[in-house]
């Protein structure tokens, strides 16, 4: 099978910000609606929504929809794909 850099970047820029750190450690505790991360973090929504594109982009992170807001959580497969390709480079 041949590797998907493209794809596999996408995954590695998601941790490669400081603000997306943050969210992902606010979703460690469960499914957080975007107006929730928003009083968190302290950032406009169009930074928040720039972030969170970069997540759900990368698989890290899951979105829901509900109305007019989106809903938040970590994705088991996402975030095990990237440990795996880390343990792949032992």
């Amino acid at each position: 099978m041949e590797k998907d850099y493209e794809r596999d970047s996408k995954i590695f820029k998601a941790f490669c910000d400081p603000n997306r750190l943050k969210i992902l450690d606010i979703l460690k505790s469960g499914e957080h609606c975007a107006c929730k991360l928003l009083e968190i973090l302290d950032v406009s929504q169009s930074t928040l929504s720039h972030h969170m594109k970069i997540l759900t982009d990368s698989k890290i992170v899951n979105v829901r929809k509900d109305g007019k807001w989106s809903h938040y959580s970590l994705s088991r497969e996402g975030i095990q794909f990237a440990i795996d390709y880390l343990d792949q480079m032992k």
